[in-house]
């Protein structure tokens, strides 16, 4: 028996047909890395939320509203915006490009540029998207279409809260369970940008679509061609790629698509690899990781948790209106999508692929673990704060009740994950310590061998 009291998984040999193995060791410090500044960016995307809440619920409610509802800009160009939609176009624009990076790079040189690696992440973002998405609909089926545009606020992990919840929990996660993590919600984020640019968008205007293709695809052209000189010296690509950038995020919010999409697709247009011309890929980081490698203290530190603070400010009206909020279908079907919804729909993905495949878990690791990583995925903050303002329309009731269901729904994800994923600290601590040993002194733990 293994610790979590189930049967342990069949010994399959690590790399045939095993699930969650191991990552290389360059992919494990990258992720590594990464984690670290997700962990710093979720502390202070908390701090902004329970910020906002106390503004919004104080006698300076009037002044935080009058903040957020502020509006400034350029109106023949669309951007007469207030300052809480600036944070949710512009700021989550430069979220959504790091989502492009991170994406790109995984599939063109990290790990999941192998079938048997991407299968399931993929498969188990796709099932934690619809899954959530069906449990929503069906709570809500008699509430008409107004409730049921808010399907999607359900389907998007926030990486950020679920990292710090684990840094809160103290748990030793495997590397495996990391990466598959964070893998889940950057597809998750992609998948979510895709349902927002479908069916969230309102008065397109093809081309005005078609125009922001010129910017785009010159930034490409110019991204590719002179990678090495933008990765060394990067106040060229502040120069060049920063103001293309801007036009083609200018010109897709005034298609009517959201503007966010711009940050995918920007983020898309950029190399991953180094080209003959700059030493090939053996030369180094290419233009998208040394991106990243900058933009993510931006994103993380001051973009998202200001996009919190302006989104999350809710004025609940005390226990009476907690108790109205939560008893809205629509707020019930958003927690019950996100707390059972969201791991369902992981795990059944998850065990859907072993059963068609023909893999097993790897053998370090237990159907609890899975389930532990699939319960925190349930954490759903950013994008479902932005989807639930794009489907129910800025400072209505429902946006309100469904915000309360999202800030509910991922305190009580944070809660069960942290019971499971503490249950199996003791060895995930000894995992920890197998993939710190080097017993041969050659700078690679023995375990990434």
């Amino acid at each position: 028996m293994n610790p979590s009291g189930a049967s342990p998984a069949p010994r399959t040999p690590r790399g045939i047909g095993a699930v969650f193995r191991r990552s290389s060791y360059p992919e494990y410090v990258r992720i590594s890395q990464i984690l670290r500044r997700e962990t710093v960016g979720g502390a202070l995307l908390l701090i902004a939320t329970v910020i906002a809440l106390i503004l919004a619920n104080s006698p300076a409610s009037g002044l935080y509203f009058a903040v957020r509802d502020f509006e400034f800009g350029y109106e023949p160009w669309h951007l007469q915006l207030s300052v809480g939609a600036w944070a949710a176009d512009g700021l989550l624009a430069i979220f959504f490009f790091l989502a492009g990076l991170e994406l790109k790079r995984e599939f063109v040189a990290g790990d999941l540029r192998t079938l048997d690696r991407a299968v399931v992440p993929v498969a188990a973002a796709v099932g934690g998207v619809l899954t959530p998405a069906l449990f929503f609909t069906l709570v809500n089926l008699g509430g008409g279409a107004e409730a049921l545009r808010g399907w999607a606020v359900p389907t998007a992990t926030d990486i950020a809260f679920a990292v710090a919840v684990l840094a809160v929990i103290g748990s030793h996660l495997p590397s495996a369970l990391r990466v598959f993590l964070l893998t889940l919600a950057v597809v998750d984020d992609l998948l979510a940008i895709t349902i927002i640019a479908f069916f969230y968008t309102s008065d397109l205007q093809p081309l005005l679509l078609a125009a922001a293709a010129v910017p785009l695809a010159l930034f490409a052209f110019l991204a590719h061609r002179y990678s090495y000189h933008f990765g060394t010296q990067p106040w060229l690509a502040w120069l060049v790629l920063v103001p293309l950038g801007v036009v083609t995020w200018v010109l897709v919010h005034a298609s009517g698509i959201h503007a966010t999409v711009a940050g995918v697709l920007l983020g898309f247009a950029v190399p991953v690899l180094r080209s003959r011309r700059g030493g090939g890929p053996d030369a180094g980081a290419g233009l998208a990781q040394t991106l990243e490698h900058r933009i993510r203290p931006l994103s993380a530190g001051f973009a998202v948790p200001v996009f919190a603070f302006f989104s999350a400010g809710v004025a609940i009206g005390g226990p009476a209106g907690l108790a109205a909020a939560l008893s809205d279908p629509v707020a019930i079907g958003i927690i019950v999508a996100l707390v059972l919804g969201k791991p369902v729909g992981i795990l059944c993905s998850t065990w859907l692929v072993t059963r068609t495949t023909k893999a097993s878990l790897d053998p370090d690791l237990a159907w609890v673990d899975v389930i532990g990583v699939a319960t925190l995925a349930g954490v759903g903050f950013t994008v479902s704060l932005l989807i639930s303002e794009l489907g129910f329309g800025h400072g209505t009731v429902e946006d309100d009740h469904a915000k309360v269901a999202i800030l509910t729904a991922s305190l009580l994800a944070a809660l069960l994950a942290a019971v499971v994923l503490r249950s199996r600290n003791r060895h995930y601590r000894e995992i920890d310590l197998k993939e710190k040993a080097d017993a041969d002194n050659d700078g690679i733990p023995d375990a990434f061998s």
